[in-house]
Order: structure tokens, then C-alpha cells, then sequence
């Protein structure tokens, strides 16, 4: 399972050995919050199985969702990095396996292994570049191509392909999905409506399907 994992996918025998020793294994269910907004620090995630919301909620408790990470991926470094308190909450969408290594174990691979910082060092700037174009969306771009732009995101993240259909089996509710694209539930909902109207979407009970061979018609 951690060679499937980014950050741990040139790392030899001996060293997952050492990922593992110094990893706790956690099993949580569905809607469980790992973590808080503001919370300390002082524990690295990497995502074996399941999947996870990443959510800050503003003044008045509106809650916006930020990204979601999938199996193989990481979350939780940037307090450990910069000593500051969490920048968001984190809630499992399904029962989810983590591995968790605490600040001062992390801090030390990161010292010893070049690959896993130089793998950490791009996520972030990934993440970084991710928020600049989300800026520009919500700048520049009508809430239809948002909702669409964020659908083919998630399929391209989180998505199994078979020929032209898409399948995204994540099972986010339509009040996440608007949080992520930025626009209203309602305009949300007509344009799903009006994807569903074209056979471009099919929305089932935990997941979302997209024709491709239909989205330029």
C-alpha cells in the first residue's frame, strides 16, 4: 500500500520499513473530523483508503470546501512545517485508513530522506498554484463553466475512466459540491439538471458519471 503512495514511491525496502515504524494505522468512519480549523499541529496524514474533505468555515459558519484528497495522497504538513495552527479542518466522506506520524518523527524523515521532502515540496506548490487559479475562477469565470471545470477536476483527480465515461465514486453532497465550485446551491443544481438533460451527467447514489464523447456537443 506505500508504494502506491506518492511521496513513498522511490523509497526501497528498508526505508518503508522505516515509514512504517515510526506510522500509526487509523481506521476511522464516515463524517469523522480529524482535525479542526486553528487546531495544534502535530500530526502528518497520508491517505490509504477512503477519502477526505479539507473545509474552513467562515464567520457566520458557512462552511467552504477546499479540496478533497484521495487514496495515496497527503495532508496535514503545513502546521507541522511552519509551527503554526492548523489552516483547516479535515472530515472523513467514508470509512477511511490513514497512516499518522506525529511532528518530531515527521520533521526527522523529512531531514533524512530527500525524495519524501522534495515530494512534499511539490504538493505544496501544487496546492499553491490550485488557489491561485481558484482566485481566477471566481474572478473571471461564470458559475456554469465553474461547476463544469470543478466536475472535470474531480474526474481527473479522482475519476475512473472507461473509454469516454468518467466515473467518480466520491460521495460529496450537492452543498459540497456548490462549496467547491464556488456558486450557489440552487445554479449549482439547474446545472446539473441541465447535464443530466443532455446525458453529458448521471448522478447515482454515491457517484457521479460523466460522458465525455458528450461535453463538446
Amino acid at each position: 500500500m506505500l508504494k502506491k503512495v506518492q511521496l513513498f514511491e522511490s523509497l526501497n525496502e528498508e526505508q518503508l520499513q522505516h515509514i512504517l515504524s515510526i506510522a500509526d494505522k487509523q481506521i476511522f468512519s464516515a463524517s469523522t473530523v480529524l482535525f479542526h480549523e486553528n487546531d495544534p499541529g502535530d500530526t502528518f496524514y497520508v491517505l490509504l483508503k477512503g477519502s477526505i474533505k479539507i473545509f474552513t468555515r467562515g464567520s457566520t459558519g458557512e462552511e467552504k470546501v477546499l479540496s478533497i484528497i484521495g487514496a495515496g495522497e497527503s495532508f496535514g504538513e503545513l502546521s507541522l512545517l511552519d509551527g503554526r495552527p492548523r489552516s483547516a479542518s479535515a472530515q472523513t466522506l467514508e470509512p477511511t485508513t490513514v497512516l499518522s506520524v506525529h511532528a518530531k518523527p515527521f520533521l526527522e524523515l523529512l531531514r533524512q530522506q530527500f525524495d519524501i521532502t522534495r515530494h512534499i515540496m511539490a504538493e505544496l506548490c501544487r496546492r499553491l498554484r490550485d488557489t491561485n487559479q481558484h482566485v481566477y475562477d471566481l474572478t473571471f469565470l461564470d458559475a456554469r463553466t465553474r461547476v463544469l471545470k470543478n466536475l472535470i477536476l474531480l474526474a481527473n483527480r479522482h475519476g475512473q475512466r472507461s473509454g469516454s465515461i468518467i466515473t467518480i465514486r466520491i460521495p460529496l453532497n450537492y452543498d459540497e459540491l456548490a462549496q467547491m465550485a464556488g456558486v450557489p446551491k440552487q445554479t449549482l443544481a439547474q446545472v446539473l439538471r441541465d447535464l443530466q438533460d443532455r446525458l453529458i451527467l448521471n448522478v447515482g447514489a454515491n457517484d457521479y458519471t460523466l460522458d465525455l464523447s458528450r461535453l463538446n456537443g
